[in-house]
Parts: C-alpha cells; sequence; structure tokens
C-alpha cells in the first residue's frame, strides 16, 4: 500500500476535495494513454492499489504503467462509542486529493484497445468519474 515514509505527528485539516481544478498534471506526460477524473474527490490508498492490479493484470504485465497520485493525506477517526473532545482521532488511512481534470494514470507501451479496456477497469475501482484520453487530445476539454 501507498503511504507517506514520514508519518510522525501527521494529523492534517480536511483538504477540500470538491472546489476547483487540478493545479498541475492535466495532461498527458509520460504514456500514450491515460485516465482523467471528470469529479474531485478522495481516493483511497486502497483504491489506487486496487486499479493498479486491474490495469497490470489485464496488460499481462506488458507495456508500463504509471501513477500521478499519491495519499499523502491522513484519514483520523475516534474509536467507537467514544466522547466529544480529548483531541483528534488516530490515523486510519491515507487519501490523494484528486481535483477535476487531473490525469491520475497513464499507460503505454501497448495498443489501444488494450490500453483502453484496462483503464476501463481501473475506472470500476475508484470512487469518482473517469475519462480515457490519448496523448494528442491533451486535456479534458479537447
Amino acid at each position: 500500500m501507498l503511504m507517506p515514509k514520514r508519518t510522525k505527528y501527521r494529523r492534517p485539516h480536511r483538504v477540500a476535495h470538491d472546489k476547483g481544478y487540478a493545479k498541475g498534471n492535466k495532461t498527458i506526460q509520460f504514456g500514450e494513454y491515460g485516465l482523467i477524473a471528470i469529479q474531485s474527490g478522495w481516493i483511497t490508498n486502497r483504491q489506487i492499489e486496487a486499479a493498479r492490479v486491474a490495469m497490470t493484470r489485464y496488460m499481462k504485465r506488458q507495456g508500463q504503467v504509471w501513477i500521478n497520485i499519491f495519499p499523502h493525506l491522513a484519514k483520523t477517526q475516534k474509536p467507537l462509542e467514544v466522547r466529544m473532545g480529548s483531541g483528534k482521532g488516530s490515523p486510519e488511512g491515507w487519501v490523494a486529493v484528486v481535483k477535476r481534470q487531473k490525469v491520475m494514470f497513464e499507460v503505454g507501451g501497448v495498443p489501444e484497445e488494450v490500453a483502453r479496456e484496462a483503464l476501463r477497469l481501473a475506472m470500476h475501482k475508484l470512487p469518482i468519474k473517469c475519462k480515457f484520453i490519448r496523448r494528442e487530445e491533451g486535456g479534458i476539454d479537447a
């Protein structure tokens, strides 16, 4: 699972994930095909790993996969039946904040039909709406 190396004293505030568009990574940089976010949202480290496994299994470990998101944000939770107060809860998981128009996954070195199906399988593992794009298309508005 993906998680930051240094996690001591990391209990950050919740980031507003439903506002605005991605600042960077709006175009395909490494591969030929990509998966771009149409909605904003939080994606957990487990969902990222599930999408990666689905893609690499379908591609039969041919070609290459790039993951452009990383779960930096700690998601905290207090134990059940605990009264209010007494500080923030302990970290329970890690999430990546994904804004609209961000290229999350890229694939290269395989035919378009294989890449399209692999990214479609990955799309079903994610909690937000996504779209398949090609390198020459550029961003989402093309």
